[in-house]
């Protein structure tokens, strides 16, 4: 990665494939430089001579695991230092579908690790060079699950609750700062995460399943709006509307030192 390009730069993860390799490509056509971040260092190396060709955007990589803390720590370290860096898109993510009891224990510490710690992690780590610049913005990838579970989703459904919870959180952090953090939620989405996951895409019901491509178009458009939340399949904004609302009035409605008469005894 060079120092003189004046092109704005964004370090995205999980870049290799599926999301992550689709934002990179976006970002690069509006001319943003790029630090790809991911495991698979072929995968990098081959996307990012495709970017520098297409685009004539200057790309970097970073083999990186994020479920390993010298990693992260790697990521950060880059996050805190790279010239220019404006953007910090959270991709990287990890999903086994399966009951609670099936799942391995290193399969749920992984889970946490990147989908939780890495993801946290790395948000703290670039805030502060936000902050005091007055700019910059974070997109942080969740997922529908984040307001649902299922019987086979309860430690990857518990992640991505966390990432609502954590960037809703966050983003009253930086209200007035300058600073824009969206949190997108996407349904089905097709990528290599389904296979590795347990349950195979073609499993899937048909018509159900975004492609990649449409999710991080549909995402961009609310980026660019800056929406605090973007749900890229909800036609019906006004569902979600009614579902925050109605979140908020239960917490308003805690708010009192008396127990709710329901719970009195008699």
């Amino acid at each position: 990665m060079t120092q003189k390009s004046s092109k704005p730069l964004a370090l995205i993860t999980g870049a290799s494939a599926g999301i992550g390799a689709v934002y990179a490509r976006r970002l690069a056509a509006r001319g943003y430089d790029l630090i790809l971040v991911a495991r698979r260092g072929d995968r990098l190396s081959a996307l990012a001579t495709e970017l520098r060709g297409q685009f004539g955007v200057d790309v970097g990589t970073l083999v990186a695991d994020l479920t390993r803390d010298e990693d992260v720590t790697a990521v950060e370290n880059r996050l805190r230092n790279a010239p220019g860096l404006t953007l910090l898109v959270n991709n990287a993510g990890s999903a086994k579908l399966a009951p609670l009891e099936a799942t391995a224990s290193q399969d749920v510490a992984d889970m946490i690790s990147l989908n939780v710690t890495a993801l946290t992690r790395l948000t703290q780590a670039v805030l502060p060079r936000f902050k005091a610049a007055g700019e910059g913005a974070i997109v942080n990838v969740a997922s529908v699950l984040s307001i649902h579970s299922l019987g086979i989703s309860a430690v990857y459904s518990g992640t991505k609750g966390y990432v609502l919870n954590f960037s809703r959180g966050v983003q009253a952090e930086l209200e007035g700062t300058g600073v824009y953090l969206q949190l997108v939620l996407p349904a089905s989405t097709e990528t290599e995460l389904w296979d590795l996951s347990g349950v195979p895409l073609a499993a899937l019901k048909a018509g159900t399943v975004m492609t990649a491509e449409n999710m991080v178009d549909a995402a961009m458009v609310g980026f660019d709006r800056r929406e605090p939340v973007t749900l890229p399949s909800l036609t019906e904004h006004a569902l979600w509307e009614t579902y925050d609302e109605a979140r908020m009035g239960a917490f308003a409605a805690t708010q009192t030192a008396e127990p709710a008469a329901r719970y009195r005894r008699s």
